[in-house]
């Protein structure tokens, strides 16, 4: 079967090419991709080609398929996944393998290393690592892109659970956040912030008793606050408070009145900008975690941490940057439960819009930008729908409209059955 994918060459060298899959060998899964959300690991990867640590050293010789965050349905299964597999299911896919086997080792992942898996593609075949590991994930629920979504929630659900603390006298660590504790979410209405709200806000174990929002962007947490509101967050017990730290001399002594005096439990760092790292020590408690979660793009990231504290204090550092299995478990659960992930997406565009979008990521405003890979569109805003003049685009404004300016099932469908008049 032949396949249309974007695949990585070297540095910012993407390419959109149709090439031949392999037939599947019996523990092997032929799958048709629907949809995937761009996330800047790709941009990274996309910049750092080969010296990317999930990145093959022969990428130019053997490209590798880009994107992480997709789901789709299953074509054809090999023989020995029928008992658990079947035609016409829906799937997404934990691309943080745990297997040493594969084209880099350990870290491993399809959409960064593997010649015929990866998100921004029509068809894929998943190989026999992807199977072994368990990281082909069943999705039952409605529509295509809360299955891509999951993944990035994955990755903040994973944050959550690497937060500890420790206890006096012990040398025994308490895993998670605190309950009914203090929680800062820094640089934190970006995409990924915007899914580690959503996911404190509905979480059904444990939840801080106050968390707040920082950062410099009004119109960004104007639309956060817009969409994971004080009043359902009062709801479930959480006093929550949107700050804008961009106009305030000292964010950190602001930051520590809003706690009480006391700081924060946890304090985690959504921008890899070395005084929002600095702030969020300058804010920690007594026993508090930073939790370093945004990747930085040069391996020379310094930024100032109080030793006094770290040892007279017990503050700790923890990064974290992708979920494992059992998190995209999570995500799915509360999906199924009617957690809806649509406002983290503020674009959608086609196949053809992967490159331009990957390596220029950054510079597009918004949240995530979600790709349907069998159709061709320019990347869109969801505002934006109603200027376009056409048809298709007018009733998906009408659409988005109806669901609070929000990207949804009823939008999916109507796209995927009328690509072809765009």
């Amino acid at each position: 079967m032949k396949t249309k994918a974007v695949r990585l060459y070297g540095k910012d060298d993407l390419r959109l090419e149709e090439f031949e899959l392999p037939e599947i060998k019996e523990d092997e899964i032929l799958a048709k991709v629907v949809s995937d959300s761009i996330c800047m690991s790709s941009y990274k990867a996309a910049h750092q080609g080969a010296d990317h640590k999930r990145v093959p050293n022969d990428v130019a010789q053997n490209p590798t398929i880009i994107g992480h965050e997709f789901a789709g349905e299953i074509l054809e299964v090999g023989k020995k996944w029928q008992g658990q597999f079947k035609p016409g299911d829906k799937f997404s896919i934990q691309p943080a393998l745990t297997y040493e086997g594969g084209p880099v080792g350990v870290l491993s992942a399809p959409g960064y290393s593997y010649k015929y898996i990866g998100g921004d593609a029509t068809y894929v075949v998943i190989p026999a690592e992807v199977m072994e590991q368990g990281c082909l994930l069943p999705y039952k629920g409605e529509g295509f892109y809360p299955a891509s979504l999951s993944e990035p929630l994955s990755c903040v659900i994973g944050a959550m659970h690497a937060c500890y603390h420790t206890t006096p006298g012990s040398y025994v660590h308490s895993m998670e956040i605190k309950d009914g504790g203090k929680m800062a979410l820094l640089a934190g209405v970006g995409p990924m912030g915007l899914a580690c709200i959503n996911y404190v806000l509905h979480r059904e174990d444990r939840k801080p008793a106050l968390f707040v929002v920082t950062d410099i962007d009004q119109t960004r947490l104007d639309r956060a606050a817009s969409l994971y509101t004080k009043e359902f967050a009062a709801s479930r017990g959480i006093d929550l408070r949107y700050v804008n730290t961009g106009h305030v001399e000292d964010p950190a002594a602001l930051l520590r009145e809003i706690s009480g005096g006391t700081g924060y439990d946890e304090v985690v760092v959504m921008a890899p900008v070395p005084a929002v790292v600095a702030q969020a020590d300058d804010i920690l408690a007594f026993d508090g975690c930073l939790n370093f979660f945004s990747g930085p793009g040069k391996a020379d990231f310094k930024a100032p941490l109080n030793f006094y504290n770290v040892h007279y204090a017990s503050t700790h550092v923890v990064g974290t940057s992708g979920g494992n299995t059992d998190d995209m478990k999570e995500a799915l659960h509360y999906m199924g439960k009617g957690m809806d992930p649509a406002g983290l997406v503020t674009h959608v565009g086609g196949l053809n819009a992967v490159i331009d979008t990957t390596l220029n990521l950054p510079s597009v405003p918004g949240g995530k930008k979600l790709i349907y890979t069998h159709i061709e569109m320019p990347l869109t805003a969801i505002a934006d729908f109603g200027k376009v003049g056409k048809p298709v685009y007018d009733e998906l404004d009408r659409i988005c409209k109806a669901h609070q300016g929000l990207w949804s099932v009823e939008a999916e469908n109507f796209l995927l059955a009328n690509a072809d008049q765009l």
